[in-house]
């Protein structure tokens, strides 16, 4: 896609960023990189092109320091070697898997003295013995998972303890999915011993992004629905009660998306209890707040609370503004980031598709609340994916720390790696 008309380093920014010019090797000037962009990041950082990986969703660093890829549209898994000495240098770049079905999520973990990868196709997990310059042979650890419908792509992370966790989306927009074991609209856990595999929390409508948190703790970015109903009997707009009307003012910005912390047998609402981030419930002119949001029954699916009563759910921990449809999401503790972002999270939002005007794609960054172990409010860390008009060249969809300091992010849509370099990093 062309550069976006106009786009230039005097776009506005916020404080304490700057509108830079993304680097391209020559080797990577084809597609979406025959012309020029700009990206928004903190002021001192470079931004480059470091690999055409087509489809580049979900992504993990391996034992030895290369970079994993999935591509799920072409069932394969790419594998990225950094070049010793120079990180900034275009990697090798091989197939270490192919003839997958929707490859998505990749975790690596040691068990019995050797490493071992776990990759989430669509309808089951596989683990392969991980050999550093090959891949091993493949178990199919989890078999006959649902798959087929609307969220039909898997992520999958492992804990301290060597147990599994999956998650599985749901089969529509709103509607209450069809029984299923294991259910829709989950995130799974499997026990490391294989003698147990449970539901960990239901109501989760599309849940990719799975990390840990400093403590330990399990959380998930999560896609909210779409088309919400008007859940209240007030005025909204030229409407004197406008209960159960898809309004597109009231869609734009409601509901939230959300960054959940999933305690065992927790259950998000979806698809009866839709999070609120209202300061003034209902109210077309309202503020909002995305901390401990509460919840209002689905006006199409749970009038009365008839399906689920709302008020017995905790509270969202942290919303994200309605359609930013968060994907890749990673604490960054430990990582080699500056300390001002290592004491946070990323998650990397794809963007939305129906919102009117769209919400743009970014990186979104989030502090970490240790006394609280929750999370703070999000800032842009990246941006400039979307044009003025509203179009997109490029949509974020995994952003993963590098042991060189800087930050990787996929892009789906222009079929690329970002390198993102901070100063004091190895360029």
């Amino acid at each position: 896609m062309a550069a976006c008309a106009g786009a230039s380093p005097t776009r506005a920014t916020a404080p304490g960023f700057a509108n830079v010019k993304l680097s391209v090797p020559g080797t990577n000037r084809s597609g979406t990189f025959t012309s020029p962009h700009t990206l928004d990041v903190p002021r001192g950082w470079k931004a480059e092109v470091w690999a055409l990986v087509p489809n580049a969703r979900l992504a993990a660093w391996t034992p030895e320091g290369r970079l994993l890829v999935s591509s799920p549209e072409h069932g394969e898994v790419y594998e990225l070697s950094p070049v010793h000495g120079n990180p900034g240098e275009p990697p090798a770049q091989r197939v270490v898997l192919s003839g997958l079905k929707l490859p998505q999520g990749l975790a690596f973990d040691r068990v019995g003295g050797r490493e071992v990868l776990y990759v989430a196709e669509t309808d089951q997990i596989d683990r392969y013995v991980w050999r550093g310059n090959r891949v091993g042979a493949r178990t199919i650890l989890i078999p006959n998972l649902p798959s087929g419908d609307d969220h039909d792509r898997k992520n999958v992370v492992v804990d301290a303890e060597h147990d599994i966790f999956f998650d599985i989306g749901s089969t529509s927009n709103a509607s209450p999915p069809p029984a299923s074991n294991p259910p829709w609209a989950s995130v799974m856990e499997y026990a490391a011993t294989g003698k147990r595999i449970r539901v960990w929390a239901r109501g989760v409508r599309n849940g990719d992004g799975l990390s840990f948190a400093p403590d330990g703790s399990l959380w998930a970015a999560i896609n909210e629905r779409d088309n919400v109903a008007y859940p209240f009997h007030k005025p909204y707009g030229s409407d004197s009660d406008a209960y159960g009307k898809v309004i597109q003012a009231y869609v734009n910005n409601h509901p939230p998306d959300e960054i959940a912390k999933l305690t065992p047998g927790r259950n998000l609402g979806w698809p009866f209890c839709n999070p609120d981030p209202d300061k003034q419930s209902g109210s077309a002119t309202t503020g909002f707040h995305y901390a401990d949001m509460r919840f209002d029954p689905d006006a199409q699916t749970n009038p009365n609370d008839a399906a689920l009563k709302c008020s017995t759910l905790a509270p969202i921990n942290r919303g994200l503004p309605a359609h930013s449809a968060p994907l890749g999401f990673h604490f960054l503790e430990r990582s080699k980031l500056p300390a001002q972002w290592d004491a946070g999270a990323v998650v990397a939002v794809h963007g939305s598709w129906d919102r009117k005007p769209p919400r743009a794609p970014a990186v979104l960054w989030m502090p970490w609340q240790p006394k609280r172990t929750t999370l703070g409010t999000a800032l842009t860390l990246v941006g400039g994916f979307q044009c003025a008009n509203g179009s997109r060249w490029g949509r974020p969809v995994d952003a993963v720390p590098g042991p060189d300091g800087a930050l990787y992010v996929t892009d789906d849509t222009a079929g690329a790696v970002y390198r993102l370099v901070p100063p004091q990093s190895r360029s």
